[in-house]
């Protein structure tokens, strides 16, 4: 079988120099599905497409850390429609679209769960098709699928459903007014996905038992599906609304109708990890918090990201150039973080395309985590002490290596500590250089959202990883005072200097990680909120 092939003249792909034309059928508008909430349910095709756009438009539903993937300039705006509230009209947010289209922008509109499923993306398909705009649709996991995953419910299953309805609370999301027969749907008997029914649930079950639906059918509630904060609660029809009331669930939910179901109780895994329940402030820099984040979430965590300190790249430039005329005559090189890591490898790429400029030094790092991030250059590390501390470094690494008279370089930030300078110098007679390649500074969280969560609600513990993160904590968001009814944190850290830094401030050390790393940090999170 021959592919079809069409003749087009050569003048509509190619310019008259015979490159193509970039403009020839390129794409205006992206209508993309965020997903359910689960950052890391989101598609590979979107986060692209988000990493590269000029402008995001984006609903209520959408997580919101999908933001942090967008790039410098961007333009993200907030079209988020909330029950009973909506920020701008929908007439208005395709106005949005088409505009910066017009404009030569590359424009994503991006929606909670999928937008061809009760996201209005025809809607707004259709009026970019009208002013001769071109558009894509890249699809999302929906909010039933999202949620029945989650919850521990097939949606079908061989016993007990064969067929799947997707349906909506109310038709019209403006007049919020219902136009489905739910009395006709209940004569399926497959299985009902209901979204936006919270406000109609005493309505829709009533009409269900109507249409022919036992009273005894099961009926689950899932609210914010996929996230830390997720909710749900299993019963009957003829139980249901009061469950619901009893449990507090609202909106943002869907309602799944049929004795699939009942599964929730026998496969449902979400609200079930160790940490489900569980509210955890994260104190790191904004590029290193995501790792933390991360697998406290895949334990059920929910994380308040609280980024209290900024680290970038700072140098003297006089500095590095000598250290770096001088590479080759070091016999060891010392690093005291990951950030040191990072930034020393940007810097020497910059100077040499060749890791074997390095020389043959050797590497000494002060924990499992600097070695880990040099390890990542293929680069063998040569010595690290039991303890992460930079007294134990230099005790350790001089019991096994006379360095006297010997070049050693160390890799420090601003705020480093200069005991291991002067060990090494005092106790070890080395000669040893210092090349600053980042800085440490305090950031500012008077607006941040999740700082204002914090003060409002609390955490069950917050994690702290160095001492300037517990300078920047009692300097910032003390400040901005805890209400009465917050939940009072659990302090956590991840080695003793942190923890002697938490005591100098009045902060309590309710636990410190046994290996001063991050799984020791997550382990000693786990293990102090299992005691509750």
């Amino acid at each position: 079988m021959h592919p079809i092939i069409r003749k087009h003249s050569f003048k509509q792909f190619f310019a008259p120099n015979g490159k193509r034309d970039r403009h020839v059928n390129e794409v205006n508008v992206y209508l993309v599905g965020a997903g359910p909430g689960d950052l890391g349910l989101v598609t590979v095709k979107a986060r692209q497409l988000i990493a590269s756009c000029d402008v995001v438009v984006y609903d209520y539903l959408v997580n919101p850390k999908i933001l942090d993937w967008v790039k410098p300039g961007c333009e993200c705006i907030d079209v988020g429609k909330r029950p009973n509230w909506h920020a701008i009209p929908q007439p208005e947010i395709e106005d949005i679209l088409i505009e910066r289209a017009r404009q030569g922008l590359k424009v994503v509109r991006l929606k909670g769960g999928d937008p061809f499923v009760f996201g209005r993306g025809g809607e707004e398909a259709q009026r970019l098709q009208d002013h001769g705009l071109t558009y894509e649709i890249v699809p999302g996991v929906t909010a039933a699928l999202g949620s029945a995953a989650y919850a521990g419910i097939p949606l079908t299953h061989r016993e007990h459903s064969s067929s799947i309805c997707f349906l909506t609370g109310h038709e019209d999301p403006e007049k919020h007014v219902m136009h489905v027969d739910f009395q006709h749907f209940a004569k399926t008997q497959g299985t009902l996905c209901i979204y936006m029914g919270m406000g109609h649930l005493d309505y829709i079950v009533s009409e269900l038992i109507k249409g022919g639906r036992t009273v005894d059918t099961a009926v689950a509630v899932v609210q914010w599906a996929t996230l830390a904060k997720q909710r749900s609660v299993v019963g009957t029809l003829d139980t249901i609304v009061e469950q619901v009331e009893h449990a507090g669930l609202s909106a943002p939910a869907v309602i799944i109708v049929g004795e699939v179901a009942q599964f929730k109780e026998v496969i449902g895994w979400h609200e079930r990890r160790p940490l489900y329940g569980k509210r955890v402030a994260v104190t790191r820099n904004k590029e290193q918090a995501g790792k933390l984040s991360e697998r406290l979430e895949a334990l059920g965590a929910e994380v308040l990201e609280l980024p209290l300190i900024e680290v970038s790249l700072d140098y003297d430039p006089g500095n590095l150039e000598d250290v770096f005329a001088e590479i080759a005559t070091y016999e060891w090189i010392v690093f005291t973080s990951p950030n040191g890591v990072r930034y020393f490898f940007e810097l020497f790429f910059q100077k040499f395309k060749d890791l074997r400029c390095l020389g043959l030094m050797r590497i000494a790092c002060i924990g499992p985590a600097t070695a880990k991030a040099v390890e990542a250059y293929h680069l063998e590390v040569d010595f690290i002490p039991e303890t992460a501390v930079a007294e134990e470094l230099v005790t350790a690494f001089l019991k096994e290596h006379d360095v006297e008279n010997q070049n050693l370089l160390v890799i420090t930030g601003n705020r480093n500590r200069d005991v291991l300078v002067k060990k090494l110098e005092e106790d070890g007679r080395a000669i040893v250089d210092t090349l600053r390649v980042y800085k440490t500074e305090p950031s500012h969280l008077a607006d941040h959202p999740d700082a204002r969560r914090f003060c409002a609600e609390g955490a069950h513990a917050i994690t702290f990883t160095s001492a300037s993160t517990v300078q920047s904590f009692v300097d910032q968001v003390q400040h901005l005072q805890m209400g009465d009814a917050a939940q009072r944190p659990k302090g956590i850290s991840i080695g003793p200097i942190t923890s002697e830094a938490m005591k100098v401030k009045g902060l309590p050390v309710d636990a410190q990680a046994r290996e001063h790393t991050i799984d020791g940090l997550v382990a000693a999170v786990l293990s102090k909120l299992s005691e509750a």
